[in-house]
């Protein structure tokens, strides 16, 4: 048996990355799967990956309105939802004085708004005994340079954690948080860096980190099918931070 038989998972930002390492992984332990994403070229190889049986949905993550059509879409084609994980977001890393408004807004629409919205939009469809898993950061915990503005959102919605948990137990749902320090994904690709830039960066934030090295996004999949399973029952507004010691240490 699988540890996510015959339940329904909603992966946002699960067309690459960590979302599509959980969409794959709650696959293997049983689960239906839908998963959202916004790239057409990562939506088609999502689709290819996940097989059939796997909903894939285009969607703005940053529009609260958007995700109405989400909650919708996932009603119609599941009827209820027992899990929802809150992956889609945006890492921008800049100094202080080259940000701009827009920007900001756009963290802040992707990595706040959205996922708040679509709890909201998802209270109706949530079958009893649901868990909601937000993907945090590391960042929320510590002091790194440039990062104000993405340690920001994700400080945000690790409160979530706790407030949308005092709120929403009374209902059956669990709400926790995996956070991971840096992990092995296409996100440091799409920092706008040049290859040099990037590499500098990649070898400065690894020089933070204990363990020594980057995480996988299969090491954080697995965090999250334990908070998604019921062996984490009676585990509510907690964060599990998988960051190789980066924080603690």
């Amino acid at each position: 048996m699988g540890r996510l038989d015959g339940k329904r998972a909603l992966i946002t930002g699960g067309t690459s990355g960590i979302g599509l390492e959980a969409a794959r992984r709650f696959i293997e332990e049983g689960a239906s799967v839908a998963v959202t994403g916004t790239n057409l070229k990562t939506i088609d190889a999502a689709r290819a990956a996940l097989g059939e049986g796997a909903l894939v949905l285009a969607s703005d993550a940053g529009s609260a309105a958007e995700q109405k059509n989400i909650a919708a879409a996932v009603q119609k084609h599941f009827a209820q939802l027992d899990i929802l994980f809150l992956n889609a977001g945006v890492a921008q890393l800049a100094p202080v004085e080259a940000w701009t408004e827009e920007n900001f807004d756009r963290s802040f629409n992707l990595n706040v708004k959205g996922p708040f919205f679509l709890v909201q939009a998802l209270l109706p469809v949530f079958a009893p005994k649901a868990s909601i898993v937000i993907n945090g950061s590391v960042n929320a915990h510590i002091g790194m340079p440039n990062s104000s503005v993405y340690a920001a959102t994700k400080a945000a919605v690790i409160s979530f954690v706790r407030t949308l948990s005092g709120e929403l137990i009374g209902r059956g749902i669990r709400v926790n948080a995996v956070s991971p320090g840096p992990i092995n994904t296409p996100l440091y690709g799409k920092l706008g860096l040049a290859p040099e830039q990037l590499k500098q960066v990649a070898d400065s934030i690894k020089g933070q980190v204990p363990e020594g090295r980057f995480g996988s996004a299969r090491e954080i999949a697995d965090a999250v099918v334990y908070f998604a399973s019921d062996e984490s029952a009676f585990t509510v507004g907690s964060e599990l931070l998988v960051d190789g010691g980066m924080s603690g240490i």
